[in-house]
């Protein structure tokens, strides 16, 4: 451990003299979701006007992003995230932020592919180093690990409050891989406030909950209608049930306190519950904290949906802004303003396709809001970014049912969206498929 010490000491240095190794046009990879380096991003954000067309890339930052905010002309700094976050989407909105699209899954990959712009920095937030030398990477690990190995040089920002996250595999990197040490004002990380569950949330969850059964693999995302599928099943009588997902929240607390959640019948990692990041309450953090029952992996595992069909009944539940008539969903975006990500939708999607029993669900409410107007989410043709193209729409689920559009044609699959849409616009969507010819005589007519 002194020897580790020493070369801790060594390599110590503040956040301002860390970032002078950043020079103009580099490219520079900040560590992803709740493990947003600030410390490291205020003080580069310091140097704008001694940098030119430096840009940084993360991904979901829970934190303002200082680099973003400090040069609106975008002469210093151009800032690109591959999943947005609130903070995100304000800077998107005002022309500061930049996606990066891709499947989550193809992270590591794409940073070993010639010609993808490898960082030339890496500012990774960490827990404190352990007696081994190794600085976990808290509830991000991700691609943590494959962007310091391609990254010129390596900084790590040491945070005392991070968790350690049991790993699994690429949870930590070595002080032997480390260029900087800076340690940071250890403030707390960034919370996720529970998202209130509505009735039609509810209304939604009760259709899925039918499809479910004791020893299935659960994928939950965020939201509403996922927060209430997680306490539907924790207040049923299902068992043994897995878990497999991109995300830990506090939904999976939930059911692991029940007893709903074990991984007896999972057919790898069993008795694990396997994530890549979590964001949440600080009582799960403190539940991740040197939890051996909690697996975190690097997204190339928990995302690879051929490790995901190992288990048996794996069941994804994620959600969408739009379906059209085709059966094609839109997630990431309403129109040309984007709203988060490809993210792990669609590898989840597949992987419960190919799982032995698996199923996947995309959910969204019939309607929403615009302008104080009632609009639907089930449309002619998508307004947006198509995340997951029509040949592999699985499940699709509103408040009015449930419709399985697999091995459907399209005139089938066009009455059963249809069915899923609220009443009021139910007349106008069929109009909408006789226009594109997607009706024949067998065809339901709305009135």
């Amino acid at each position: 451990m002194n020897n580790y010490l020493n070369e801790f000491n060594k390599k110590l240095v503040s956040a301002e003299t860390a970032v002078k190794v950043v020079k103009s046009n580099d490219w520079v990879a900040y560590s992803h979701f709740v493990m947003f380096p600030e410390t490291l991003d205020r003080a580069l954000s310091l140097r704008a006007k001694k940098l030119t067309a430096v840009k940084v890339k993360t991904s979901t930052a829970m934190h303002p992003v200082k680099v973003a905010e400090c040069d609106p002309k975008q002469d210093s700094f151009i800032y690109n995230s591959s999943f947005f976050s609130k903070h995100d989407r304000q800077l998107g909105d005002k022309g500061l932020a930049h996606y990066i699209p891709g499947n989550f899954y193809e992270e590591v990959s794409c940073l070993k592919r010639e010609h993808t712009a490898r960082p030339n920095v890496a500012m990774i937030k960490t827990a404190p180093m352990d007696e081994k030398g190794n600085f976990n990477f808290g509830p991000s690990t991700t691609f943590t690990l494959a962007t310091c190995e391609s990254a010129d040089t390596v900084i790590i920002e040491v945070n005392n409050n991070v968790p350690v996250c049991s790993g699994g595999k690429n949870e930590s990197i070595h002080i032997s891989q480390v260029d900087y040490i800076v340690e940071s004002d250890d403030s707390l990380l960034p919370t996720i406030p529970e998202i209130a569950v509505t009735d039609t949330d509810r209304n939604i969850a009760e259709f899925i909950m039918k499809e479910l059964s004791d020893g299935c693999c659960l994928q939950l995302g965020i939201g509403g209608t996922s927060n209430a599928v997680g306490n539907m099943i924790a207040d049923s009588d299902l068992k043994d049930l897995g878990f497999h997902s991109e995300m830990m929240n506090d939904s999976f607390l939930k059911l692991f306190e029940k007893g709903r959640i074990n991984g007896s019948k999972k057919n790898i990692d069993k008795n694990k519950h396997v994530y890549t990041f979590a964001m949440g309450s600080e009582r799960l953090y403190r539940f991740l904290d040197k939890n051996p029952s909690c697996a975190a992996y690097s997204v190339d595992y928990t995302n690879d949906y051929e490790i995901i069909a190992k288990n048996d009944n794996a069941i994804s539940i994620n959600n969408a802004l739009q379906v059209d008539l085709y059966g094609q969903v839109c997630s990431e975006s309403q129109g040309t303003r984007h709203i988060s990500g490809t993210g792990g939708q669609l590898d989840f999607l597949i992987g419960a396709t190919k799982s032995k029993g698996g199923k996947a669900f995309i959910c969204l409410h019939s309607t929403r809001k615009r302008n104080g107007k009632v609009v639907s989410n089930i449309v002619a043709d998508v307004q947006g970014i198509v995340t997951i193209p029509r040949s592999m729409a699985f499940y699709v689920v509103t408040e009015y049912g449930l419709a399985n559009l697999k091995g459907k044609t399209t005139w089938e699959r066009a009455e059963m969206i249809i069915s899923l849409a609220h009443p009021m616009f139910r007349q106008e969507l069929m109009e909408e498929a006789h226009r594109f010819s997607l009706f024949t005589r067998a065809n339901r007519k709305y009135s």
